[in-house]
């Protein structure tokens, strides 16, 4: 049984940089960015760069290797492919044909400002209901990792536009689930009820769990622009074993071994 103590913050915007500082940090954007992250690295991307904006990402792509086709541009603004890049930020896209050895450069509308919300922490995590199990079973690990006390374990959800939404917080709830933790903030608790409450009863979970996102502010406004599909992808749960984990020292997220 997990041991760590585990703190869900229901959205980054207004977190203190501290609030992270040398703990682990799974960050949550189920609807898509984190998503995307996974699946991109599960179909054999090589490594994927968070940008906070459309030109960082485009300038970071050319370094890369864009201009002699080693490196793709994706993400999105208000959901939608951006003007002259790749890829949108529909996890379908990436897939191993078009990202099998390659690098992608990716910003999107929140998913990739939670990354840069959290410089401080020992370690930067993606998190998503397909990779669930994994990534509660990586955190464990890093916590554990050397001398002294565990580390906390901090789930980050990146909300939409400053405001908390309910995919994020069933993501974090579905990992805090897994992990079978015990030592839960109040937050971290609420949020794993919330996922046992989904579920409840359920024999396939992406089921309840589709409806559930498909009535989540996030995917409401996927419907919206006509990308309900993404939201099945999302409700993939326990489907994908792969941990996308931060190097600092290039700004790149690769599978953590």
């Amino acid at each position: 049984m997990d041991q760590t103590q585990w703190h869900c913050h229901d959205c980054f915007h207004g977190m203190p940089e501290a609030a992270t500082a040398g703990g682990i940090v799974v960050v949550i954007d189920v609807l898509r960015a984190s998503t995307t992250i996974v699946t991109a690295l599960a179909n054999g991307a090589i490594g994927v760069r968070p940008e906070l904006s459309p030109d960082a990402a485009r300038t970071a792509a050319m370094a890369a290797g864009r201009g002699v086709g080693e490196c793709l541009l994706g993400g999105e603004r208000g959901g939608v492919r951006i003007d002259g890049f790749d890829l949108g930020n529909a996890p379908r896209d990436y897939s191993r044909q078009v990202v099998g050895g390659r690098r992608i450069v990716t910003t999107t509308t929140n998913g990739t400002a939670a990354v840069a919300a959290c410089p401080r922490a020992e370690a930067i995590l993606v998190g998503a209901l397909v990779n669930r199990r994994a990534v509660a079973a990586r955190a464990i690990e890093l916590a554990l990792t050397g001398s002294g006390a565990p580390r906390p374990i901090h789930l980050v959800c990146a909300g939409t536009d400053g405001a908390v939404t309910e995919e994020d917080i069933l993501a974090a709830g579905a990992i805090l689930d897994a992990a079978g933790a015990t030592r839960l903030d109040a937050a971290a608790a609420a949020a794993r009820e919330r996922f046992r409450e989904t579920i409840r009863g359920a024999t396939d979970l992406r089921i309840p769990l589709a409806a559930a996102l498909a009535d989540s502010r996030g995917g409401r406004n996927l419907l919206a622009i006509g990308m309900g599909a993404d939201i099945g992808d999302a409700a993939a749960i326990d489907t994908i074993p792969v941990v996308p984990r931060l190097d600092r020292s290039t700004g790149w997220f690769h599978v953590d071994p």
